[in-house]
């Protein structure tokens, strides 16, 4: 169930318009067909493999850029509410309830924020929006994970006169290991199939990604279902391996265990 898609797209990017429209179908081709890989690759200027590969940075720099971003504000946010009890952790129920909101009910605050900002059709405009996606999420799962490490630890560093930064890097993050990893994890995969705020807060091809781009190829009266096809493996490929980078980590983090020494 979860392979046949991908065999499927596998076998229409290597496939001829020909072979794809001849009847009765035949499931292998002939023989390969490389030519929608060598478009979306190509160097050319306004070319097909220009659009794509310009569409594949500027995903990589938004997916990237937000995580990094969102991390850098909800480790620090998770912690304290792990860690610091009292009438404000109710707040944390409403960065959470904030998730849940749809994205339709947010687009129109959001839209006229950026643009009084001037940050409409930005790269930065759509990092920060997707901060707003991952964010609090990422804190959710960063203080339930905090909530289930051993205090002592941190109070003995406290008490040999660790600083309160010193401790949160030195002990607490090295022991979470598995919850940054799969956090990270989820926001890259998120955020690099994220389409309706990128499609909505960009309008030409300087911050464009690759969802928006995939959709404008599909946009014509003729679709070219091997170039589609081929596009949708190749924006796939990355956050497969980054997902298997991570997912070693995140093993590797289980299999040492929570407390060292």
């Amino acid at each position: 169930m979860t392979l046949a898609p991908i065999v499927w797209l596998l076998l229409v990017s290597i496939s001829t318009t020909e072979h794809l429209t001849t009847l009765p179908f035949e499931w292998i081709p002939d023989h390969l067909d490389l030519s929608n890989y060598r478009q979306l690759l190509s160097l050319a200027d306004n070319s097909r493999g220009d659009l794509f590969l310009g569409a594949l940075q500027n995903t990589m720099i938004v997916a990237f850029g937000a995580t990094a971003v969102s991390l850098c504000v909800s480790v620090p946010a998770a912690w304290a509410f792990s860690r610091i009890r009292g009438r404000h952790a109710s707040l944390l129920y409403v960065v959470v309830a904030t998730y849940m909101l749809p994205p339709v009910a947010l687009i129109v605050p959001l839209f006229a924020l950026l643009n009084a900002f001037d940050l409409l059709n930005t790269k930065l405009g759509l990092v920060l929006v997707d901060c707003s996606i991952v964010m609090p999420f990422m804190t959710w799962l960063l203080k339930s994970n905090f909530d289930n490490l051993p205090h002592e630890i941190e109070e003995a560093a406290f008490v040999d006169g660790a600083g309160m930064l010193a401790v949160l890097r030195k002990v607490t993050l090295p022991m979470a290991k598995p919850a940054l990893a799969t956090a990270i994890l989820f926001a890259i995969l998120l955020l690099w199939d994220e389409f309706f705020y990128a499609f909505i807060l960009t309008n030409d091809n300087r911050s464009q990604t690759l969802t928006v781009a995939i959709a404008n190829l599909a946009s014509g009266r003729v679709s070219d279902y091997g170039l589609l096809s081929a596009a949708g493996l190749l924006t796939a490929l990355p956050p497969l391996i980054i997902g298997v980078l991570l997912q070693r980590a995140l093993v590797s983090g289980l299999a040492q265990g929570g407390v060292k020494g």
